[in-house]
C-alpha cells in the first residue's frame, strides 16, 4: 500500500452516513501515519479505527528529477514523499484535533500539500 491515502470506516457511523471514515496516508514502504487525536499521530502502519478498506494510489510526478538517472530519481521522490509525511506528522503531533476542522483528513492533506507537483489538496 506505499503511496497511498487510506481509508476505513467509522462503525457505526459509516453504515448509516457511507461518506464519513478515518483517513491515513501510506510512505514509499506502505507504513500508514494518521492522526488518532489531539497531539497524536500513529507512523507505526495501525490507523485509529482498524485496517484500511479503501486505498488511492498516488502517481507521485518524478518530472522535476528528469536530469537524474531512473533510480536516482525513484529513490529522490521515495524520500520527498516520507519527507513531506513525517513533516505532517510532526506538526499535528502539536496541534488539537477538531472533529469538524483539523482532524485525519486535515492531516492527510497537509502531507500531501508539502509534496511537489501535487498542487493544493
Amino acid at each position: 500500500l506505499s503511496f497511498t491515502v487510506l481509508w476505513s470506516p467509522l462503525h457505526p457511523i459509516t453504515a448509516f452516513l457511507p461518506f464519513i471514515g478515518h483517513t491515513g496516508i501510506a510512505d514509499s514502504r506502505g507504513i500508514a501515519s494518521d492522526f488518532q487525536g489531539p497531539y497524536h499521530v500513529a507512523d507505526q502502519g495501525r490507523m485509529a479505527f482498524g485496517p484500511p478498506t479503501r486505498a488511492l494510489k498516488i502517481m507521485i510526478h518524478k518530472d522535476e528529477l528528469a536530469a537524474k538517472s531512473e533510480a536516482t530519481a525513484a529513490a529522490a521522490s521515495d524520500e520527498r514523499w516520507d519527507e513531506a509525511i513525517r513533516e505532517a506528522n510532526q506538526i499535528y503531533r502539536g496541534r488539537m484535533h477538531n472533529l469538524f476542522c483539523d482532524n485525519c483528513h486535515s492531516h492527510v492533506a497537509c502531507a500531501l500539500n508539502r509534496m511537489p507537483g501535487m498542487g493544493k489538496w
